[in-house]
């Protein structure tokens, strides 16, 4: 949807479908049935997927239709829509309607953008309900144009679907598509300076006292290609010692003898130190 910027969620619905519960179960774990009359709430939280992390802005906005250029103003600002209803009120399902049509008048790229619509109070019982799921189905998916939008029901009271619900707009939005290849990047060199902090942090005394410089140089070493091919001489630097210290120790002490002679004839053939 938006690169490096934060993301808008903007909440819609009449008064009383229990908007602010949804959301304040959500973020809080909280629920409270005494119902309190919401202006405008905006809550900003930084949510981590995998190895991505998304910062989002939150509107919880009014249910009634007092303040509509506020209202306009959030619709024109959003990156994605939860439209809320109460499955006890056919009102409120109405009221959804004239949401998504103020939607569909201000956005032109409103077939683009996420939406969800969340019917409440899923744990009234059968005799409450007023509005079937088929219902809100029919007008969702066959009388409308094609949308990116996904309809559920959920229970702020019960804590059911709540997570989905904010879960859905992963799927339905294109923030971990799009930078699907760019964070699998992030992972790997994520991975690899991880292991180049383990190993700087082991009780080698060289890899201690080189600095990152060396230690990037070791990890690249072990890992040819993956965070970029070092130079021959970076390779050779780090490799000599070693290979020639494990050369002394498996020479026999005849080989040695041999080595000694060679370097006093002034032959240069191997030079050990």
């Amino acid at each position: 949807m938006v690169d490096n910027e934060r993301i808008r969620l903007v909440i819609l619905g009449g008064q009383g479908v229990g908007k602010s519960c949804i959301l304040k179960r959500f973020l809080f774990n909280t629920y409270q049935d005494r119902y309190k009359s919401t202006v405008e709430d905006l809550y900003n939280r930084d949510f981590t997927v995998g190895a991505v992390t998304i910062k989002v802005d939150i509107l919880d906005t009014c249910g009634d239709l007092q303040f509509p250029a506020m209202r306009r103003l959030s619709i024109a600002t959003a990156h994605a829509f939860l439209l809320v209803y109460s499955t006890t009120c056919l009102e409120s399902f109405t009221s959804v309607k004239c949401y998504f049509e103020e939607i569909r008048e201000q956005r032109q790229d409103f077939q683009e953008i996420p939406i969800v619509v969340a019917g409440n109070k899923s744990d009234m019982t059968s005799h409450h309900r007023a509005v079937h799921l088929e219902d809100v189905s029919e007008w969702l998916y066959c009388e409308l144009p094609k949308l990116r939008t996904k309809l559920l029901e959920c229970s702020a009271k019960d804590n059911y679907n709540i997570k989905e619900v904010f879960r859905t707009f992963l799927t339905l939005s294109k923030i971990v598509t799009t930078n699907g290849e760019e964070n699998s990047l992030k992972r790997r060199s994520s991975a690899y300076v991880n292991k180049g902090m383990r190993r700087s942090a082991s009780p080698n005394p060289s890899q201690i006292s080189s600095g990152s410089t060396r230690s990037l140089t070791d990890v690249n070493a072990s890992s040819p290609g993956v965070i970029g091919s070092p130079s021959s001489g970076a390779v050779a630097s780090t490799s000599s010692k070693p290979r020639s210290r494990s050369l002394i120790r498996r020479c026999s002490r005849k080989t040695k003898q041999q080595i000694r002679d060679s370097a006093q004839g002034g032959v240069d053939e191997c030079n050990v130190s």
